[in-house]
């Protein structure tokens, strides 16, 4: 909020939530310290962030470093004093009660719960976001309906994009036989490293949205290793991939640390990524076990599988 325009808007909002989140790193910072980094007063500070987050800043943050250290211990990857420190508390014990008043568990147990969500109650939907970031709620409310309609509005847009490319070209250009060519996708493609790629991919995801450092280790590409690992990430994609674009938090970012420097991305975003570049995958698969013989899949279309009782849609003459 500017002082003397009292301006709120999102932008001031965003660049507070910035400090904030530079400042996890120094638990030790005093609410001074931080409203001076914003250039206001300790009051206009206090009195916006409580406003816009409904908490002060001081418990916003003390909320945001305990679920940090949830997030640490439950990886095991520091001891309750490293993460008393970390959180700011002058002793192990003074941390200790207040994970435990937060958590209902004391830190020295919390790992044993295998809980993987870190989120303390919040009305402002502002949560810590492993390894080192915040998760920030869309500032409007979006449905499944809405993520298709996009997915559709994006689809018509580069239709449009492509015919108008098109005009540039001489007809023998146009005419030419398209050879295969994915580069930047999947370049020299066998069936198995398609079909390993679409495993993969929903592996690199659920370890993004989980905040981890890293690509996920190659696995076993056999058919009967490529079945046990989708056995495994499925369940774990639906729910922490798609049920949050698909539940009206489509917009909702994270921070993928997998990537180098680390990007910001929406659920909604990742769905749409999936989708369309497992499109090209599967056709890609399926052309290759047609070639083989195997044909039962026709060509995937997936509109008889969401709804209806048309046929495939490959399978169709036109007039």
């Amino acid at each position: 909020m500017d002082e003397t325009t009292g301006d709120s808007g999102p932008d001031r909002l965003r660049g507070i939530l910035e400090l904030v989140e530079q400042s996890l790193d120094e638990p030790e910072l005093t609410g001074e310290e931080l409203a001076g980094r914003a250039h206001l007063s300790r009051f206009h500070f206090d009195r916006l962030v409580r406003a816009a987050l409904g908490e002060p800043p001081g418990a916003f943050r003390r909320r945001l470093l305990l679920e940090r250290s949830a997030h640490v211990l439950a990886r095991g990857a520091g001891t309750v004093t490293d993460s008393a420190w970390a959180a700011g508390y002058g002793s192990p014990e003074a941390f200790s009660r207040a994970f435990a008043r937060a958590f209902g568990v004391p830190p020295s147990g919390y790992r044993a719960t295998g809980r993987r969500v870190y989120d303390l109650p919040a009305a402002s939907g502002v949560h810590f976001h492993p390894p080192g970031g915040l998760r920030l709620p869309s500032t409007r409310r979006s449905t499944a309906m809405d993520l298709l309609q996009r997915m559709t509005d994006h689809h018509l847009w580069l239709v449009g994009e492509i015919v108008d490319r098109t005009a540039r070209l001489d007809d023998a250009v146009l005419d030419r036989p398209i050879e295969l060519s994915v580069e930047g996708i999947d370049e020299r493609p066998t069936l198995r490293s398609v079909t390993a790629r679409l495993v993969s991919q929903l592996e690199m995801w659920v370890r993004a949205v989980d905040g981890g450092e890293g690509m996920p280790a190659e696995g076993d590409t056999s058919p009967a290793g490529l079945r046990a690992r989708l056995a495994e990430v499925e369940p774990a994609f639906r729910e922490r991939v798609a049920a949050p674009a698909l539940d009206g938090r489509a917009d909702d970012t994270f921070v993928d640390a997998t990537c180098d420097p680390p990007e910001t991305f929406t659920y909604g975003g990742v769905l749409a990524h999936v989708l369309t570049f497992s499109a090209v995958r599967r056709t890609m698969a399926i052309g290759a076990l047609t070639d083989e013989g195997v044909d039962d899949l026709g060509a995937g279309d997936p509109m008889r599988f969401v709804g209806g009782s048309g046929e495939d849609a490959s399978r169709i003459t036109r007039r």
